[in-house]
């Protein structure tokens, strides 16, 4: 039976909750679990942590190898995790990875010639922009005091 003010049948509101439901459950069809590597021990668990950490994911450029979900991501874990097992370094497998991505590898790149900029250029934009907040500061100060005497000398003290 249709109700009068809206028109819609008790059916059509229970399909409406249905596919709200539905919608709200469409996201868990995709997820992935994390997959837990077997450690050895706790020490190589938060060795592991801090690396990862320490390396960023090549197609995510804003979060490390340890908060991406790309399966890049994924690989690179798990080749961090064969390099631990095979004895490696932290430094070991940090230049291996720095030979296949470069120095962009690194969460924080090392203060080379090439890297000046990326280390500087911020503080760099800051003071410029200081700069020119400065100047139109008193630029515009002076341009107020020339308004002022302007203003006054104009005036010859006459009443309109």
């Amino acid at each position: 039976m249709k109700n009068i003010t809206t028109g819609t049948s008790p059916a059509s509101g229970l399909l409406r909750v249905i596919f709200m439901v539905m919608l709200v459950f469409a996201g868990a069809v995709h997820a992935q679990a994390i997959e837990p590597m077997p450690f050895a021990n706790h020490a190589q668990e938060l060795r592991f942590q801090h690396l990862t950490q320490q390396l960023r994911c090549p197609m995510c450029q804003n979060e490390t190898l340890a908060d991406s979900n790309a399966p890049i991501a994924r690989d690179l874990r798990n080749q961090i995790f064969k390099l631990m097992q095979q004895g490696r370094s932290d430094d070991e497998i940090k230049q291996y990875l720095v030979a296949r991505y470069s120095d962009y590898i690194l969460y924080n790149p090392p203060l080379k010639t090439g890297t000046v900029l990326l280390w500087f250029g911020p503080l760099l934009i800051l003071l410029g922009g200081g700069g020119v907040v400065l100047v139109a500061l008193r630029k515009r100060k002076r341009q107020g005091v020339e308004a002022t005497t302007v203003g006054e000398s104009a005036d010859n003290g006459e009443d309109w």
